[in-house]
């Protein structure tokens, strides 16, 4: 609750990240598409015309930033709650609070949630009627898609809003603030940072300004002067402070679901480096190999399908080598299996086909089994006309006869002219020529 509170003590304690939250626009760095000066957002801010918002993004990209900054400008009372401690009886006293200021001061309060995805329905449920009413403003943020974490009465009555990654460049713009800035930042301290240093923590921090402002932060405190009075914040003192790079991924939100589809639309698309760096992401980010190799499967059979057999082979070899040795071994079958999957040629056909053939399962009446194609190995078929008119292909020239083989004629696969399939077309064709006049083999019938 107290997280922005003024005492000027208190924020020498606070994280580098936290005390220089900007308090203006000006100060404000990124997300220019809603924070430009035509930008509906700009324009509600500086006439102080406030509406509830729910902001949307990866760590790090200034959501809680962008609440505090607002009620900064619009001088609002500012609440911070997190959904993950939080429950309805604080909820409600909050709301108590902000109705009684608004009733006797005039004063709006901003009611930031943080992780607001993490409250359920019934929680979310506790917001609705004071947001109705604008006795709160409520500020949600969160990292998960909101269309499919908050109730629809909530969506419809905020404004949704999705904040990017910050770029590099925005990035090293915060940390050349924080390094300069005496009053929040590390302007007091005798600091010569290397441009290679910032440089690096601005790739690897993948646009998570909090990243890049702790891992400065623990640098430059953890490190002493040197002779010249100077803390060298220098390239390996940055590649220390920051360990390894974190990507934004989760096992089961947006960010996930997105890699997969780019990941399969690349391999879909025939270009294997894409393909392998979406893979790349996935493994180094925690993905299950089983996982990605499913899906190198599934494209296989959907999208190379008969125009390379082998393709699929391939793919479930990837499959089972993969659950046998496991990472970080197992990303080696797997690129292989993903080079030659998009580079095989493609063929749809295969999945065009079975899904007609469910099409007329489902929307038409279904075709009685021949009599002639019925089973006839056990005993009494016979008497019942089981087989009888079926004729063995073997024992015809080609091994290949015409024959019905359901009672309505269906038509679903359509080879393409493209790889392997262009040989089976060629078949298909020379055998529907081919059927007139078959005699059978001899010593046959």
């Amino acid at each position: 609750m107290d997280l922005f509170e003024k005492n000027s003590q208190n924020n020498k304690d606070k994280p580098l990240a936290v005390r220089l939250r900007p308090v203006n626009l000006n100060e404000f760095i990124g997300q220019e598409h809603i924070l430009g000066k035509s930008c509906l957002l700009t324009r509600a801010i500086e006439s102080g015309r406030l509406f509830s918002l729910i902001l949307y993004g990866p760590p790090g990209c200034g959501k809680t930033s962008l609440a505090w900054c607002i009620s900064k400008i619009t001088q609002s009372h500012f609440v911070w709650l997190n959904a993950t401690t939080s429950n309805v009886e604080e909820l409600r006293t909050q709301i108590a609070q902000a109705k009684h200021r608004k009733s006797t001061t005039g004063k709006k309060t901003i009611l930031f949630i943080d992780e607001i995805h993490r409250f359920n329905k019934a929680q979310q449920d506790v917001l609705m009627p004071d947001v109705e009413e604008a006795n709160i403003i409520l500020i949600g943020a969160t990292v998960h898609n909101p269309f499919f974490s908050i109730v629809a009465p909530l969506i419809s009555r905020s404004l949704v809003l999705e904040l990017k990654p910050l770029t590099q460049q925005d990035v090293l713009k915060i940390l050349t603030f924080a390094l300069r800035d005496k009053q929040r930042g590390l302007g007091n301290l005798k600091i010569k940072a290397q441009k290679r240093a910032l440089s690096f923590l601005t790739e690897v921090c993948d646009g998570d300004a909090r990243r890049a402002l702790n891992a400065l932060e623990i640098g430059v405190l953890t490190s002493g002067p040197r002779v010249d009075g100077f803390i060298h914040f220098d390239l390996k003192l940055a590649q220390e402070s920051i360990q390894k790079k974190i990507v934004l991924y989760d096992r089961n939100g947006d960010v996930h679901f997105d890699t997969a589809s780019a990941f399969i639309k690349a391999m879909r698309g025939s270009d294997p480096d894409s393909a392998l760096y979406w893979m790349a992401k996935m493994l180094y980010a925690g993905e299950d190999p089983r996982f990605i190799a499913r899906r190198i499967c599934i494209l296989a059979a959907e999208d190379v399908g008969n125009a390379d057999p082998l393709a699929l082979v391939l793919a479930n070899a990837a499959l089972q080598i993969s659950e046998f040795v496991g990472m970080p071994e197992a990303r080696i079958p797997l690129a292989q299996a993903v080079i030659y999957v998009a580079c095989a040629p493609k063929s749809n056909a295969a999945y065009l086909a079975i899904d007609k053939a469910y099409q007329d399962i489902e929307r038409q009446r279904s075709q009685e089994v021949p009599e002639h194609l019925k089973d006839a190995s056990y005993p009494g078929a016979e008497r019942l006309g089981r087989g009888k008119g079926y004729k063995y292909p073997h024992n015809y020239k080609g091994h290949y006869l015409k024959q019905d083989y359901t009672p309505k004629k269906v038509k679903y696969y359509e080879p393409t002219d493209i790889g392997y399939e262009a040989k089976i077309k060629q078949r298909l064709e020379k055998l529907k020529n081919k059927n007139k006049g078959l005699i059978p083999k001899k010593g046959t019938g």
